[in-house]
């Protein structure tokens, strides 16, 4: 199955493993996915921070 890169430097998405890893995020399974790379890392990083704050509170 073929998967999705974002590319942080061109700010494109990649059909396979073509660039550096040090550009990449992902794999993805869908272009669409891939294309939204940076909302889905924000959105999973508040979640964590979130997570995070109710641990150190006791929730």
């Amino acid at each position: 199955m073929t998967k999705y890169w974002y590319n942080t430097k061109t700010r494109e998405v990649e059909q396979g493993h073509r660039s550096s890893w040090e550009h990449l995020m992902g794999p993805y399974d869908t272009e669409a996915e891939a294309r939204h790379a940076l909302e889905i890392a924000k959105a999973r990083n508040e979640r964590w921070d979130s997570d995070d704050e109710d641990w150190e509170r006791g929730d």
